[in-house]
């Protein structure tokens, strides 16, 4: 399944190396909404932090689903996400957009447009 080898590995290593790095990447992925990249960096990072096959056992996955999960076709449920983040030690997370749309002292009903 993981046709270029010799770059996954690279990137594993790269990612290994430097989590942060990783996070940023992820985050990037996540902001653009290229779902297809975002699972081949996800893929290499499985491959960083312990292996897929790790990652698998870590998030109750069998390994033909984390495998397929993970392919540049892939189409993961959230729930499937997840529970692939977790198993790496991460999480999804809502962030607002613009600052000025979202201010902590708002009530949230008010902001959302629903009756106080």
């Amino acid at each position: 399944m993981m046709k270029n080898r010799p770059h996954d590995d690279a990137m594993a290593e790269l990612y290994r190396g430097d989590p942060a790095f990783a996070l940023g990447v992820i985050n990037d992925m996540l902001e653009d909404g290229d779902q297809a990249e975002l699972l081949i960096v996800l893929r290499q990072m499985a491959q960083a932090f312990g292996g897929v096959q790790a990652v698998a056992e870590q998030a109750h996955l069998n390994l033909t689903q984390i495998y397929r999960t993970l392919s540049p076709k892939g189409n993961p449920a959230l729930s499937i996400f997840s529970a692939i983040l977790k198993a790496m030690g991460l999480r999804l997370a809502v962030q607002p957009l613009c600052r000025r749309l979202f201010h902590l002292s708002t009530p949230p009903d008010s902001v959302l447009g629903l009756p106080a």
